[in-house]
């Protein structure tokens, strides 16, 4: 499906939760379909582009620009909204949350678009995780919230698998990390860091072949889908081609800076909630799908269905994809079957 690359909103000097400010932010983002059918918001992922967000809209799909508004926002750190890789200001990149990037996107949808309401928000990955925040810090402003193989927080397991990624990017610069939701640790002197072409090469393939061992599941591997399905010779095969070409295709200090929006996440960190995770999880108003992946390492069917429970009765409902595709049964797309499945659950529930 053809579609525009993308547009920019700007922000001007965005304030952060953190205190800090993105100087001269903006948001990227694209739509399709018509402005007057009801509105959709469909975030990026972590080291998605807008193009990696188009698999899941078609005219074939629940999500159909014949009959709905799609808006896809890019998150801050992602290369084409505001990131360490476009940004023309030196020092370290601001810490950004979810609460800054959905902040910004509700600007961009009531104030750009002039929409007063939203027919649903949905995501996957930390897609889920901003249409988690989406519900919990605009609770009015939407009929329908679809978070899918995402969660309302990041677990400690999670920011365990987060700590792996980041330190084996980090590994050939010397630098440690510094601790869960931070980065690394400057070198005496340095205000930015720079890479060497060696440094990037080295850093994004170890990153990629970390990352390998948690976007499947155990399962995936030992049927060896990576050859059936996907069509590589072998594991080697599978590593260089598939992981490391995708790695190789990154900036690392875009990784480290939605790194950092995804390992400190908890929705329960905005105010009314001040840190009551199931107060935020009750608040949700908008009917919500929660559909984590049953082999899915990052975010696992016991998140989810403790996420469900909190909210108020008759909100949330919890649909396990039965897939050994692990985190990556929610997309982007590879998985043809997976995608069947979440097409369908998105039929019956649009229904509401």
């Amino acid at each position: 499906m053809a579609g525009k690359e993308y547009e920019i909103f700007k922000l001007g000097d965005w304030e952060l939760q953190s205190g800090e400010k993105l100087p001269d932010a903006h948001l990227a983002y694209t739509t399709f379909g018509d402005p007057s059918s009801p509105a959709i918001v469909y975030p990026t992922w972590y080291t998605g582009l807008i193009s990696d967000n188009l698999w899941l809209i078609g005219d074939d799909k629940v999500l159909s620009p014949k009959k709905y508004f799609i808006i896809i926002p890019a998150l801050f750190g992602n290369g084409q909204s505001t990131s360490p890789s476009n940004q023309k200001h030196s020092g370290p990149f601001p810490t950004c949350s979810f609460y800054d990037n959905v902040r910004a996107q509700y600007k961009l949808v009531t104030e750009h678009f002039g929409i007063k309401h939203l027919r649903a928000v949905i995501g996957w990955s930390m897609g889920g995780a901003q249409t988690f925040q989406w519900a919990t810090q605009f609770p009015d402003f939407m009929d329908l919230a679809v978070p899918f193989c995402g969660a309302a927080r990041t677990s400690v397991h999670n920011q365990v698998f987060l700590e792996g990624v980041k330190s084996a990017l980090l590994a050939p610069k010397y630098i440690p990390s510094a601790g869960s939701g931070k980065l690394g640790l400057m070198k005496a002197g340095e205000t930015v860091r720079t890479w060497t072409a060696e440094e990037k090469e080295i850093g994004l393939k170890a990153f990629a072949r970390v990352y390998a061992g948690w976007g499947f599941s155990q399962a995936f591997y030992r049927e060896k889908l990576y050859e059936s399905v996907l069509g590589f010779k072998n594991l080697e095969d599978f590593m260089q081609n598939f992981w490391e070409k995708w790695g190789l295709s990154k900036d690392p200090e875009n990784l480290l800076a939605m790194l950092q929006t995804w390992q400190s996440w908890d929705v329960s960190k905005q105010a009314p909630y001040n840190g009551d995770f199931e107060k935020a999880l009750a608040s949700i108003k908008a009917k919500t799908l929660v559909m984590p992946g049953k082999t899915d390492l990052y975010f696992p069917p016991e998140d989810s269905e403790y996420e469900v429970a909190c909210m108020k009765p008759g909100v949330g409902e919890l649909r396990v994809f039965p897939s050994i595709w692990g985190h990556w049964a929610g997309g982007p797309g590879q998985s043809k079957d997976d995608v069947k499945w979440l097409d369908e659950q998105l039929a019956e529930f649009f229904k509401n």
